[in-house]
């Protein structure tokens, strides 16, 4: 089945870097799972309050300079948070960003610079994110809907 992004999802978009849009829109129609983009270009002050939440750990956040976007995964009309449907949001993401040669970063496995030259799976890529954390006894920071550009 091929997914559409909403009119409200295509206007998350807007102030987002062009070649970002241009994945994500890729992504969308060969993705197994729908999304909808519920975060592009954010304000400051959206940021501050964020991070007083703790829902993001920086003031340093791409989505100031539109350089990042935030996915939101359904099932039906349902929104979903269960994290396998963002592994399968994410290849869709890996292999979009190779079509487009765009270089991203998913929030889910911040150890990995590139997913597009990730060699395995989106799962795998989280699963050595989330290895190398535990391994330097850390606590993995997992914001599965993310995604970044790399400059």
């Amino acid at each position: 089945m091929t997914f559409k992004l909403s009119s409200r999802s295509l206007a998350k978009l807007e102030g987002v870097n062009p070649r970002l849009q241009d994945v994500v829109r890729s992504a969308i129609e060969r993705t197994k799972v729908d999304f909808g983009v519920i975060c592009g270009l954010r304000t400051f002050a959206e940021q501050e309050e964020l991070v007083a939440k703790g829902a993001s750990q920086t003031m340093k956040s791409k989505h100031l300079k539109g350089m990042a976007v935030d996915l939101m995964a359904y099932c039906g009309s349902r929104a979903s948070w269960e994290l396998n449907l963002y592994d399968e949001i994410a290849d869709a993401m890996k292999d979009a960003a190779k079509e487009h040669g765009l270089a991203i970063r998913w929030g889910a496995a911040w150890t990995v610079p590139d997913l597009q030259s990730w060699d395995g799976s989106a799962e795998e890529a989280m699963n050595s994110y989330i290895d190398v954390r535990r391994a330097a006894g850390r606590r993995p920071f997992i914001d599965a809907p993310h995604f970044e550009v790399m400059t």
